[in-house]
């Protein structure tokens, strides 16, 4: 025998196991790694796309709000413009003013009497009412009292009711408050009214 062999065959590369002709293909295992090698991952690719994405979601709700608020704007009314020139603002018109003082009312009163009460130096004046109009009247007096250098330093008033024409009466119009000496008497107003008994 002889010591040298004849190298041995070369390996044959084993055929793959394929399935019969018309038969389902194989599922591979769950818990079988995947065949091949690992893909590799386009982390930045999947970012860009997911921030492009949301920008063009984001721009068609705004233009989609843009729209409706158009149209709301569209649909509301309002008023048209008054084409009258400017004019001033309304003013109400004051209330009138209280009738005048007849100027012949300050005739029908005389004043006959000053005096400042001693006990309590409280000044009164006594006044002399002549009716001198048409119709029975009522009168109110109003009276200041005066110090030496006319300042008023009180006041008082009196009262007729009910004064027939041409008839005449005599009223006090007492001070409140304590004056000093030498103090006088002034009327300051009279109103005339007509009185309801004359009716």
């Amino acid at each position: 025998m002889s010591d040298n062999f004849p190298p041995p065959p070369p390996e044959q590369p084993q055929p793959e196991h394929l399935p019969p002709a018309g038969a389902p293909p194989e599922r591979p295992s769950p818990w079988a790694a995947p065949p091949g090698p690992p893909r590799k991952q386009h982390t930045g690719l999947i970012v860009t796309l997911a921030v492009g994405g949301g920008l063009v979601v984001a721009g068609a709700v705004v233009a989609l709000v843009y729209s409706a608020m158009s149209s709301v704007e569209d649909s509301i009314a309002l008023p048209p413009r008054s084409e009258a020139p400017y004019s001033e603002p309304y003013e109400e018109e004051p209330a009138p003013e209280p009738t005048a003082t007849e100027p012949d009312v300050k005739k029908d009163v005389t004043i006959i009497g000053c005096t400042r009460d001693p006990s309590i130096g409280w000044q009164s004046a006594k006044v002399k009412v002549v009716n001198g109009s048409s119709t029975t009247a009522n009168y109110t007096i109003m009276m200041e009292f005066l110090d030496e250098d006319g300042v008023k330093v009180a006041e008082g008033g009196a009262g007729v009711v009910a004064l027939e024409p041409g008839e005449s009466a005599v009223r006090k119009a007492q001070g409140v408050g304590e004056v000093p000496r030498g103090t006088t008497c002034r009327i300051s107003d009279i109103w005339r009214t007509p009185s309801e008994s004359a009716d």
